[in-house]
């Protein structure tokens, strides 16, 4: 508080007492409101704009590979990750976020994906928050489909088209109560008029020289029984456009899929389990100019268990696919991943091992083939 610069008269003392009592009074009231603005400004979430970077790389060792076997395994999967990530904290109600990958370990295809090479937006959405409980986010975004694994590779495994998707399109999510809901519909399964690039979950969408996925309606649900489980269902349906050679490339194909999932936490314990039906009508050009029967259908069962021990992690990722399509000659085939996984810092190192006696392929067909793999993952973020 300042003090007058001079004593008043005593003519003036009494109207001085009154007049400084209002102003201390007066002064009161501002500090409490500027103490009152201050710890409101102070409380409040500013808005946030990131920009960050990642690189990882991995050891492969191949024991069925004679060259790979011979190199004592090889040095392989180098990339470069950009991140940018935002959101407008209290002054508004935009998010955004996105991906963008470099180098061949980038796990996208150049003969399918939209750049031709090595590199691809892996993720890239603008999202607006409506309330405390619903987020609408446009662009290429993870498909609201079951549940997803530690690692995407080799975790997704026999998840095959139905794990880590990444589709472009328009998604809403919300959630009431215990529910937690998602509807979206996605245009196309990448940028541009023929990619099928999905980067992560890659190889299960047909290919810019046959077909690939349009028109997806996708829904899902999870009800949360307790504060460690939950069931949930997922559904998608969409179409399949004919990519090879037609000018009109016709939409002649359909795909559909269902899936029931469990997600359970029980202290330092964490399970997945899932059931999926899936089939496709491959386009008609397609399948009568390959020689293909036309209707593809499979099950599939997915399991992930798990223990967290400070900063490690040891799980297992296992799958199986029966195939129903008319004419396989395939049987039930079967895929294991276990992994250990070690948080350093800025980053994670895992150590995993695949082993598996089958596939699924561009068409969603189930195929048999022995593969074995032994994986030693690292990666940093800034």
């Amino acid at each position: 508080m300042r003090l007058p610069a001079a004593t008043p008269a005593p003519t003036t003392i009494k109207i001085a007492a009154v007049g400084l009592g209002l102003w201390l009074s007066a002064s009161a009231v501002a500090d409490t409101v500027a103490s009152s603005a201050s710890a409101q400004a102070a409380t409040a979430k500013p808005a946030s704009n990131v920009l960050s970077a990642g690189v990882w790389g991995t050891y492969q060792y191949l024991p069925d590979d004679p060259a790979n076997k011979n190199s004592g395994g090889e040095f392989t999967g180098e990339a470069l990750i950009l991140y940018a990530d935002g959101d407008a904290g209290d002054s508004g109600n935009w998010l955004y976020s996105a991906e963008f990958r470099a180098g061949p370990g980038s796990f996208t295809d150049p003969d399918n994906n939209s750049s031709g090479d090595d590199f691809a937006l892996h993720k890239a959405w603008v999202g607006w928050q409506l309330g405390d409980q619903h987020t609408v986010r446009v662009g290429k975004s993870q498909v609201p489909f079951g549940w997803k694994t530690v690692n995407f590779w080799p975790g997704d495994i026999l998840l095959a088209g139905y794990g880590d998707q990444m589709d472009v399109g328009a998604k809403l999510t919300g959630s009431a109560h215990r529910l937690s809901y998602d509807a979206a519909y996605y245009h196309a399964d990448d940028w541009g008029g023929v990619s099928t690039d999905t980067l992560d979950d890659n190889g299960h969408w047909g290919s810019s020289s046959t077909y690939r996925k349009v028109k997806t309606w996708v829904g899902n649900a999870s009800y949360a029984l307790t504060s460690q489980h939950s069931l949930g269902v997922s559904l998608q349906r969409g179409k399949l456009q004919d990519l090879t050679g037609d000018p009109a490339r016709p939409v002649s194909g359909s795909h559909e899929a269902a899936v029931l999932y469990y997600e359970g936490q029980l202290g330092s314990f964490f399970s997945k389990a899932s059931y999926i039906a899936a089939s496709r009508d491959l386009p008609k050009g397609y399948a009568s100019s390959a020689q293909l029967t036309p209707t593809v259908k499979n099950k599939r069962l997915t399991a992930e268990v798990g223990y967290n021990l400070g900063p490690w992690a040891i799980y297992l990722d296992a799958s199986a696919a029966e195939p129903d399509t008319e004419g396989s000659e395939a049987s039930t085939v079967r895929a294991l991943a276990p992994g250990v996984r070690y948080d350093y810092g800025p980053g994670w190192v895992y150590l995993e091992y695949l082993n598996q006696d089958g596939y699924i392929d561009r068409n969603g067909q189930v195929g048999e083939g022995d593969f074995e793999a032994l994986y030693l993952s690292l990666d940093f973020y800034l």
